[in-house]
């Protein structure tokens, strides 16, 4: 998709910072950027004791000085871009989340200025990631991210869309990508069949040969699309989403599939998705697929 790369406004440090962020990956895809500030009505994010005008004076000139805050913050991060400015009624959550119906990329700070801002994560950030029709980067961890591409494979058919997102993203950066695959004797391979109880004794070179097919499978086909790109391999064993999130201290960002293999899969995040957005060190992109 060619549309614009979005990013959701408040006036907040995470969202400016997504803002920079935001910026450079619309100067690399040649796109222009949205800067898209959303507010209820009345106005969830009027700040205490802001006078509430009937011709709403005071709320736009709060606005317009959140925006072009952010405007200048895109043109010091990514100069000549094209960026556009949209100002909507509505619950943030659901104007992004329609933004993107239309965008190659939204783009959003871990916490905003919503009511509980000490949370890990915030609930905007949160929604789009489950909800989204367009790929979402959560800009979290570290304040200037540099590294390789983490992808985190678990070889679902619902993941291919952040495989081909993660060689993509790697090859607009011109950075390694690291394809790193967590396994343990939990994992549903371990075992014959799914009644099988975890106490089955079980092939471990058997076991670990599969996983390595799964890894090489799920990257398949891209190494030659995307020629330029280096690929690591990792076949880890051990807990998946501590291995991902300690792997992720040295990465920017870590693209992971919204829900993988396991657990309730009619769940539209899955428990490494959710986990990496609250804990990662870096900024986490994720991808669903359009079946989903």
């Amino acid at each position: 998709m060619n549309g614009p790369v979005v990013v959701g406004v408040d006036g907040s440090p995470s969202s400016l910072t997504a803002v920079e962020v935001a910026a450079r990956e619309a100067g690399l895809r040649g796109v222009g950027l949205r800067l898209v500030h959303a507010f209820g009505w009345p106005a969830a994010h009027v700040l205490p004791g802001l006078p509430w005008e009937p011709s709403g004076a005071g709320l736009r000139e709060l606005i317009d000085g959140t925006l072009v805050k952010a405007e200048r913050r895109a043109h010091q991060a990514a100069p000549g871009i094209e960026i556009m400015r949209e100002v909507v009624v509505g619950e943030p959550v659901m104007v992004l989340e329609i933004e993107s119906r239309t965008a190659s990329l939204t783009v959003v700070g871990s916490r905003g200025l919503g009511r509980f801002g000490a949370l890990l994560l915030g609930s905007t950030a949160g929604h789009l990631a489950a909800h989204a029709a367009c790929p979402v980067l959560v800009v979290r961890g570290r304040s200037s991210p540099a590294g390789p591409v983490l992808l985190a494979v678990d070889g679902s058919p619902a993941a291919r869309g952040a495989v081909e997102f993660a060689f993509a993203q790697a090859a607009l950066h011109g950075t390694d990508l690291i394809a790193l695959h967590a396994w343990n004797a939990q994992t549903e391979r371990a075992y014959d069949t799914p009644s099988d109880p975890p106490f089955v004794t079980y092939d471990e070179d058997r076991l670990r040969d599969e996983e390595q097919r799964v890894l090489a499978e799920a990257l398949g086909g891209l190494g030659e699309k995307y020629p330029d790109v280096t690929v690591h391999r990792r076949l880890v064993r051990g807990r998946i989403r501590h291995t991902l999130i300690e792997a992720s201290t040295d990465a920017g960002p870590v693209v992971v599939g919204a829900r993988g293999r396991g657990g309730f899969t009619g769940l539209l995040l899955g428990s490494v998705s959710q986990a990496l957005l609250h804990h990662a060190h870096c900024p986490v992109a994720v991808v669903r697929t359009s079946e989903e």
